[in-house]
């Protein structure tokens, strides 16, 4: 796949993995995605993960028709990216790496110490010519890793976003999901901790003519580029995307599921927008990224040996470790005997930014009765306020 006349597509699909991070469960695959500058100097941007080494690099040879590369440009360094080093440096052993000087020192950390001696370390807006292609590099740190650097191409307004604007899913031919959904997923599971740098990346590609998106999972971005710059400017910010309620429960024997899905009807009768997350059942990761998604969030959970349903404990932890902020929050409970969870709930989320707990706290005794059902639709009605 060519992107211009002399930029070219030479990633992988991976259609194996089962977990990405060792926790995303990844039921349409991914990419790692490898790019081609050919000028009168060849530049290959960043290399894959090991297990797809070999598929790689024929792709490299095919796009290279005879050539070496004689620079790599190493912008991150995680194993999915940085984990075919030794097999392209081993293949060519001329060539020179680009990298940023906190790569250069994390080389290695990860068995990659021998190849210091080729590498050289850039630093902000240092620039690389290959003939009519100039690259500029620009550092991410924190985006997600510390080492991390992204680049721009001038001649013909390429960014090369290393993990930024990426998103879960591989690309096959057949494929026309939307970006959104899983970019959303992705984002806010991997960077969404750090907001705060993918501001600062944010205002310096605001002063950059970009005309392609090139990140290092899923699609090349070459149309509408606002769309997704905006995405990114909403995201990092933790400003809701969208009015609505997402409702994230776990239930014992059914009793609090009911009460979550009733509420669901209750606003979608209203014309409120509703997600319902299953926490048992669901994805944790898509859970995760629909709670930022919309502004807000009912927490529904049984009291579980004196405490949260520990699935719901664990999605309050996944919240508040990528920076759970900016919201309206509201609590049901179950409890047979000594309903405590809305109370442990709510101290879990009390660090977090700018969040507002409504009232009433709906509390069910087993299940629902005319009390409690009450409570529920006067929960409703706090809900549907601006």
């Amino acid at each position: 796949m060519r992107i211009t006349d002399s930029i070219i597509y030479v990633g992988v699909n991976d259609h194996d993995i089962d977990l990405f991070e060792g926790q995303y469960p990844m039921h349409d695959g991914i990419t790692y995605n490898s790019y081609l500058i050919l000028d009168d100097k060849v530049a290959l941007m960043d290399s894959v993960d090991a297990k797809k080494a070999e598929d790689w690099l024929a792709n490299v040879e095919q796009a290279l028709g005879g050539r070496t590369p004689d620079y790599l440009i190493v912008q991150h360094l995680e194993p999915d990216h940085g984990g075919s080093l030794l097999h392209v440096c081993e293949k060519y052993p001329e060539m020179k790496l680009i990298m940023s000087a906190k790569a250069l020192g994390m080389l290695p950390q990860f068995g990659f110490g021998t190849l210091a001696a080729r590498a050289s370390a850039v630093k902000e807006n240092d620039t690389l010519n290959l003939g009519s292609h100039t690259l500029r590099f620009l550092m991410a740190p924190m985006v997600h890793w510390p080492e991390v650097m992204m680049t721009y191409e001038e001649s013909e307004g390429v960014f090369f976003s290393a993990d930024a604007f990426g998103k879960f899913g591989a690309l096959d031919e057949d494929d026309d999901e939307p970006w959104v959904g899983e970019a959303r997923e992705y984002y806010i599971n991997i960077v969404g901790k750090y907001g705060g740098p993918v501001q600062t990346v944010l205002k310096k590609l605001s002063a950059l003519d970009i005309r392609v998106i090139c990140p290092l999972h899923g699609p090349v971005l070459n149309e509408n580029l606002s769309y997704y710059l905006d995405k990114y400017n909403t995201w990092s910010s933790y400003t809701p995307e969208e009015k609505g309620v997402h409702i994230a429960f776990g239930s014992l024997h059914g009793n609090t599921a009911a009460a979550a899905y009733a509420l669901a009807e209750m606003l979608r009768a209203k014309g409120a927008a509703v997600e319902v997350s299953d926490l048992a059942r669901d994805y944790m990761s898509e859970a995760v990224a629909d709670a930022f998604r919309f502004d807000h969030l009912v927490l529904a959970s049984p009291t579980y040996d004196g405490a949260i349903f520990p699935k719901v404990e664990a999605f309050i932890s996944h919240l508040k470790a990528k920076g759970y902020q900016k919201r309206r929050v509201a609590f049901i409970e179950n409890g047979s005997w000594a309903p405590m969870a809305a109370k442990q709930m709510r101290a879990q989320l009390e660090g977090c930014k700018e969040l507002t707990f409504l009232e009433p706290v709906v509390t069910i005794k087993s299940t629902l009765n005319d009390q409690s059902a009450a409570q529920l639709s006067a929960l409703a009605e706090e809900l549907l306020k601006d």
